[in-house]
């Protein structure tokens, strides 16, 4: 990350929705960076109770250079929160779709998905198809089970997916694969940010969590920074500057 600080510090209109249970809304280390919220579930409030949410919004975009908590990869990218998950940590392919849709037509640049389910939804992959075509970068977790047995929306075309690597930069053990997984990044033991209130995980400010939902912010916050480069024309270009250039 301070490698690719020294080329951008990204830039205040590239904004980053984080599609999950909420991003705490008075975090010392995120409120300056949100600039929007919107609630597609049943919960009651667009706070996260939950903690998922916090933790891989702070990964993609943290307040950075704060003398506070952590820093997010994306600098000075900016957060919207679009709550699709409800408190549980759990929703609908419906209410994902529909914050999808809500974020590219209120000017994200880039969405983050940490999250996976099982089986095809057509409305779920038309919500993906239509951000992709509105000009939006898609990041998804390509899920923990060990498996090469393709999640959703990760697996679709116009979205990138995301595996797990270790601290030894090899696959996370829990960490999906496959050809349909298109990049991997950190998940293990990701320091982030968490809610300063009472939620489901049950860390408070700040703590260590693993997983692919991990993972994906990594690859969002960069995605974030590219947008901010020369390579930043177009979803295609800055899909591509991600996937070509990595390790194999």
């Amino acid at each position: 990350a301070p490698e690719a600080w020294d080329i951008t510090n990204g830039t205040s209109p590239v904004k980053i929705a984080i599609c999950d249970t909420g991003i705490d809304q008075n975090h010392e280390d995120l409120a300056a960076n949100i600039v929007a919220n919107k609630n597609f579930t049943s919960s009651l409030t667009v706070d996260d109770r939950n903690g998922h949410g916090t933790h891989v919004a702070g990964v993609a975009a943290a307040v950075t250079n704060n003398a506070k908590g952590v820093a997010g990869a994306g600098f000075n990218s900016k957060l919207m929160n679009v709550k699709v998950l409800g408190d549980t940590g759990s929703g609908y392919y419906s209410w994902v779709a529909r914050g999808i849709i809500w974020a590219a037509d209120n000017g994200a640049k880039v969405v983050n998905l940490s999250l996976t389910g099982s089986s095809a939804s057509d409305t779920l992959k038309n919500a993906v198809n239509y951000a992709w075509g509105e000009g939006v970068v898609l990041v998804a977790a390509a899920g923990n089970n060990n498996s090469s047995v393709p999640v959703y929306p990760a697996a679709y075309d116009n979205v990138i997916a995301i595996a797990a690597t270790d601290p030894n930069d090899i696959k996370a053990s829990f960490s999906n694969y496959g050809g349909w997984v298109d990049i991997a990044a950190p998940g293990v033991g990701i320091f982030s940010t968490m809610p300063n209130h009472a939620n489901r995980i049950g860390i408070l400010n700040y703590g260590s969590l693993d997983g692919t939902s991990m993972s994906t912010p990594h690859v969002t916050g960069l995605a974030g920074l590219i947008w901010a480069t020369e390579y930043g024309t177009s979803q295609v270009s800055v899909r591509d500057r991600i996937e070509s250039t990595a390790d194999k």
